[in-house]
């Protein structure tokens, strides 16, 4: 079952971590594909120096200032598209990056594998034809680290233990 808007309004603390396990659905003119969520990072509003919302609102994070539960999309080094998921209440600023899905480590990666670009920049998760979030049935284990690659952000955020990978459960015989 898809994802309602409540589910998004939620702080980002609260919502990246329950995205891990989560299926992110994909569907385009030829298919319909669904990938468990594995890795998720936490951004959390202004007050976040590792946040893109650290400056206020621009062209660029408008979305992120929005209602929870929409796509925000951007691009880094000129090539690969970067999938958030804008989380909190309206004008928060806070919002979810999927790192990885299952078949695909790495955030670059897997929106190239999944045709993510620019067109998806303020999608509506709880409504869109062409990208949603469902629940999974199953309760998914996750261990917490630091985000990765924001030194610039300096202490205490480049600590902050705001990034969730998913615990794979042992394999039975």
């Amino acid at each position: 079952m898809r994802l309602y808007r409540r589910f998004f309004e939620r702080d980002v603390l609260q919502v990246a971590p329950e995205l891990v396990g989560k299926i992110l659905v994909r569907k385009d003119e030829d298919t319909l594909a669904a990938y468990i969520i594995t890795e998720v990072e936490a951004y959390k509003g202004i007050e976040d120096e590792a946040s893109h919302a650290r400056f206020g609102m621009t062209s660029r994070n408008q979305i992120m200032f929005g209602a929870g539960g929409c796509v925000y999309v951007y691009l880094i080094y000129g090539m690969y598209w970067m999938l958030n998921v804008v989380t909190g209440p309206y004008g928060e600023a806070q919002a979810a990056l999927i790192r990885g899905i299952e078949g695909y480590n790495g955030p670059g990666k897997l929106t190239k594998a999944l045709k993510i670009d620019q067109s998806f920049y303020g999608e509506d998760l709880t409504s869109s034809g062409r990208i949603w979030i469902e629940n999974h049935p199953e309760k998914t284990e996750f261990r917490q680290l630091p985000r990765y690659g924001i030194d610039y952000a300096g202490e205490p955020w480049k600590s902050m233990p705001w990034r969730y990978i998913r615990v794979q459960p042992p394999r039975t015989s």
